[in-house]
Parts: C-alpha cells; structure tokens; sequence
C-alpha cells in the first residue's frame, strides 16, 4: 500500500497529475476542495469512487482518495466538532483505520500552551476507532519538536510519546531515516518565502503501526524543484509505501 500525505495549499485540479504520478493508493490532501468542485473544475475524470472529505469552507478542506482497489469511507464515529480530523476506513489489498488529520494548532485562542490541540483531542475520541484494526495517522500535523514549550500540552513531542506508547505508532520518516524528530534532514514545508534556502519545516508525518516499520519498501520527501520550485505548493510530499 501506498501512502502519500500532502498539503496541496489549494486548487487541487489544477495539480493533481503531479499527485497521480506519485501513483498513490490511499492520498491525505488538506487543503482540498470538495469532491464535487473538484470533479467540475477537472479536465480529466480521475476521481475514483467517493472520497472522504471534511470541512466548512467548500474550497479547503481535508480530502482522503482511494485508488487501485482501495475504498475509503467515513466512519460513523466522525466527530465534527474535531474540524480536520478524519477517522477513515481503509479496505482493499491492505486493511486500517486511518486518522487523517490536517490540524488547525493556531486556531486555539492565543492560549496555547493551556489547551490540547486538535491531535490530542482526536486521539482521545477516537480511541476506539483507532484500536479496532491497525491503525496509520497521516497528513499535515502543523506541528515539531523545535516549537516545544515545557508545561505545554500542544508540544510535538508528547504526542510522538503518547502515539508510541498508548497506540503503537511510530513515524514511518523518523524509523526510516533514524533521524529524531526536530532534526529532521528533510523539510516537508517551504515557508512563508518558498524559497529553498527560506525558512524550513518537517511538519508532514504518516505513523505506521511498529509491526509495519520493517515492511517499509520506500520512504521519500518531495524534492524542492519538483514541488515548491514548480509553484505547486509551499508543502511537498511524503510517501511511504508499506507491504502488510
């Protein structure tokens, strides 16, 4: 199974051959039009089947596409106060439960370090959910360790514990590379300037069960060029491709 979490910052039908290259079978898009928009502003019919999709502003949203046999759907434990996060089934050759998130860490009153960000709070209601079957978390988690505050309960690095500890889920980048988190070598947003010697971030992840690490054929980090360079996004993307 192929995983690919990318932000596409918008307009999605204007660049999805450069995702369909990436030759995905389960793609987490946030900032996603919805399906419908999506299919009418197209020049090709590539949407398969029916994606997940969640979100307020009809032109931004988080969308899951399924590809080569694969199907997704919403699960009926979907939760809307919890905006853009997506508890998703998986079937098809290879079967999950997947929490697509695109988390919205800014959006929490100025007061930070006193709330949970939307991650946690996901974690918390979908616990269930995310214990039926094997589990993968993917898509635009906005946040690192670099940013890590003490006495925050937003900090990256709780949840990174928390995902290993209590769900068994690691980053697939980090267990691949053998980087830790915040030292990461390989930035997934060019910020601000998208620039490649601007500001840096690694705040795109896919965590795979630990059974799953050593089944990992392929990791890779969207190149610069290819993506930020090409004006696609100020996001590339991560793929994993796993063999359950």
């Amino acid at each position: 199974m192929r995983i690919v979490a990318w932000n596409c910052n918008m307009a999605l039908e204007r660049k999805v051959d450069s995702m369909l290259d990436l030759a995905p079978d389960i793609a987490v898009i946030s900032e996603c039009a919805e399906p419908e928009r999506l299919r009418l502003r197209s020049k090709s019919s590539w949407l398969q089947g029916e994606p997940v999709w969640i979100g307020r502003n009809p032109h931004k949203g988080l969308a899951v596409f399924a590809f080569n046999g694969y199907v997704v759907r919403l699960a009926e434990s979907y939760h809307p106060s919890l905006r853009y996060i997506a508890p998703v089934h998986v079937d098809g050759p290879t079967q999950c439960n997947m929490l697509a998130v695109w988390a919205q860490n800014a959006s929490a009153g100025g007061i930070r370090k006193h709330q949970l960000g939307p991650l946690r709070r996901g974690l918390s209601r979908y616990k269930s959910f995310l214990g039926e079957r094997p589990a993968v978390i993917a898509g635009d988690l906005n946040s690192n360790t670099i940013w890590d505050k003490p006495g925050w309960r937003i900090n990256h690095s709780t949840k990174v514990r928390i995902l290993e500890e209590s769900f068994g889920l690691v980053s697939a980048y980090h267990a691949i590379r053998g980087e830790a988190h915040g030292q990461e070598s390989e930035p997934t947003l060019y910020w601000r300037d998208r620039t490649k010697d601007g500001p840096t971030y690694h705040i795109d992840y896919v965590f795979l069960p630990t059974a799953w690490i050593g089944k990992v054929s392929h990791l890779s980090v969207g190149a610069f060029e290819a993506w930020c360079g090409a004006g696609l996004s100020d996001h590339v993307p991560v793929v994993v491709d796993v063999d359950v």
